[in-house]
């Protein structure tokens, strides 16, 4: 019988397996071959406890980061003016791909911003981004649209408009869109100039008009709503229609008081109260705005003759309430005590029949006194 050191000696080192057992022998190593036990000794022993702050890019990492990348959405906005810039601005600084295209060529406005600009359309939409953002005029808004040349877009492409009115652009969008098109009509309820500083409590309304099933598509439509959520907008879902009946009597109503107080011509004085500074700055508001906004929020509007009818009767309300309470004061004027005793003057005549109250002179007697 064969006798073998022992493998664990503690005086000797192992002797190695292959000196122990020539090739030719056919006795498999494992039947005598076991690993040493683990060592007890503190020093002896690597305890891995976190890797986190070892490795940035580990694996829980690299998923966040993927993550967040599938969130990122490419935008193409088009009409690239005032509006366009001022929310290509917030698309960028939430980290989305942002393309431009005008008529007008705003390459050296646009690179600045972080934002692509086409000069052909055909271009931009070889680009296959996940939005096309129409930011044109509502008179222009269908020209546009059908201008683009949609089979170079991928089918199932999200529309946008950010028109302020609803019914009008969701109407051309079902017209003219291949039904493998979806359509959000969305309306910032601010601008350039009343959202500069923030869009915090600033109104978002929203109507999800045709948005396909697939998990993709509802997930687009959240990451780009997220972008106004994220900026503090307060967020309004709502039908078009509804849309269009209160913007009539809100921001359509807005809109033309501060273009007839424009016509008057307002200017600052040494004593400006707080409600005249009001009005001087809804007159800078609204006049900024191009004309062919405040025609397009009547024009393409219903409910916006409606509003200007109202309009029209509420002022020659105040007018005859105004004269009304004047013709009483003149009525004391002219009379004084003598109704009392049943006399009258014959001062009447001074006052024309078309109801316009005649002030008298004091050349003509009828002073202070």
């Amino acid at each position: 019988m064969i006798s073998f050191p022992s493998i664990h000696s503690a005086t000797a080192p192992a002797p190695a397996p292959a000196a122990l057992f020539p090739r030719r022998n056919s006795l498999h190593l494992s039947s005598f071959y076991r690993p040493p036990p683990p060592s007890t000794r503190r020093h002896d022993r690597l305890l891995v406890r976190s890797i986190d702050a070892a490795q940035p890019y580990d694996h829980e990492s690299r998923l966040l980061d993927r993550l967040d990348q599938s969130s990122k959405l490419k935008i193409a906005i088009i009409g690239f003016g005032n509006y366009g810039q001022f929310l290509a601005k917030a698309f960028v600084r939430h980290g989305h791909t942002v393309y431009a295209h005008s008529r007008r060529d705003y390459r050296t406005v646009a690179e600045p911003l972080g934002v692509a600009f086409f000069s052909d359309v055909h271009d931009l939409c070889e680009q296959h981004p996940d939005v096309i953002l129409l930011s044109t005029s509502i008179i222009s808004t269908e020209s546009v649209l059908r201008s683009l040349p949609l089979q170079r877009l991928r089918r199932n492409t999200l529309f946008v408009d950010v028109l302020s009115v609803k019914e009008f652009p969701k109407n051309i969008f079902l017209q003219v869109l291949p039904d493998h098109f979806d359509i959000l009509c969305t309306h910032p309820m601010f601008g350039p100039e009343s959202g500069k500083n923030s869009w915090e409590n600033l109104p978002l309304v929203f109507d999800k008009v045709r948005i396909g099933e697939e998990d993709s598509r509802v997930d687009r439509v959240k990451n780009f709503l997220d972008i106004f959520e994220k900026e503090g907008c307060g967020m309004v879902e709502m039908t078009c229609a509804e849309h269009d009946k209160y913007a009539a009597g809100s921001q359509f109503i807005t809109h033309t008081m501060g273009r007839i107080l424009e016509k008057l011509q307002l200017e600052t004085t040494p004593i400006n109260t707080k409600g005249y500074e009001t009005l001087l700055k809804l007159v800078e508001n609204t006049a900024s705005d191009s004309f062919d906004l405040y025609y397009g929020l009547f024009m393409y509007n219903k409910n916006a003759m409606e509003q200007l009818e109202r309009l029209d009767l509420a002022f020659e309300s105040l007018k005859k309430e105004l004269f009304g309470h004047l013709h009483e004061v003149l009525r004391k004027q002219l009379f004084g005590k003598s109704e009392e005793g049943g006399l009258q003057r014959p001062m009447l005549a001074k006052l024309p029949k078309n109801g316009t109250p005649f002030l008298p002179s004091q050349s003509e007697g009828f002073g202070s006194s």
